[in-house]
């Protein structure tokens, strides 16, 4: 009976050294490691421009609503706390800024982080603020109004690229209420 000998594999044949799979984990590390700010980037910008754009849509929209359900000539309504009351507030009386940079104390408001409305503080930003809603109202005529509301937030998440800001705007007539 013949013993066949264990056949030597050829060069080709022997596989990765481990010195050749240190190198190659150390490129595909150093390249990882490329891409990370890329990541950080995607994540920033999709948390700014996606979700919190978004947010201040929805929050502009929200108190233009609220702003629409009042009588056309109502001056009492405060929009300013919810729900809205007839306690001396500006109603739709003519005026306010839809800059968020000069807002008007009696025509904006302030939410947290949760978009729950905070309490209003003369003259003064309350504490714990997130997004800040502006809004004018222009009597363009006896009969119609032009509403503008601007939502803001505070600062963008990693102050990457420009700060959500959304304006809605709607007119309104004496003939939309009863």
């Amino acid at each position: 009976m013949s013993v066949n000998p264990t056949p030597q594999p050829q060069a080709s044949e022997r596989g990765l050294s481990l010195v050749e799979c240190v190198i190659a984990i150390l490129v595909l590390t150093v390249l990882a490691i490329g891409l990370l700010p890329l990541g950080v980037f995607a994540t920033t910008t999709t948390e700014n421009q996606g979700h919190l754009a978004a947010r201040t849509t929805e929050y502009a929209q929200d108190k233009l609503e609220q702003l629409l359900a009042i009588q056309f000539g109502d001056v009492t309504t405060d929009t300013r706390v919810f729900p809205a009351a007839d306690n001396g507030g500006p109603g739709l009386s003519a005026g306010g800024s839809s800059d968020p940079a000069a807002p008007v104390d009696v025509y904006s408001d302030y939410l947290d982080v949760d978009g729950t409305l905070l309490p209003a503080a003369a003259g003064a930003e309350p504490d714990g603020w997130f997004y800040k809603r502006v809004w004018a109202i222009a009597d363009v005529t006896a009969t119609l109004k032009v509403i503008t509301v601007t939502a803001i937030v505070k600062n963008s998440i990693g102050n990457v690229g420009r700060t959500p800001q959304a304006t809605v705007s709607s007119r309104m007539t004496k003939l939309d209420t009863n």
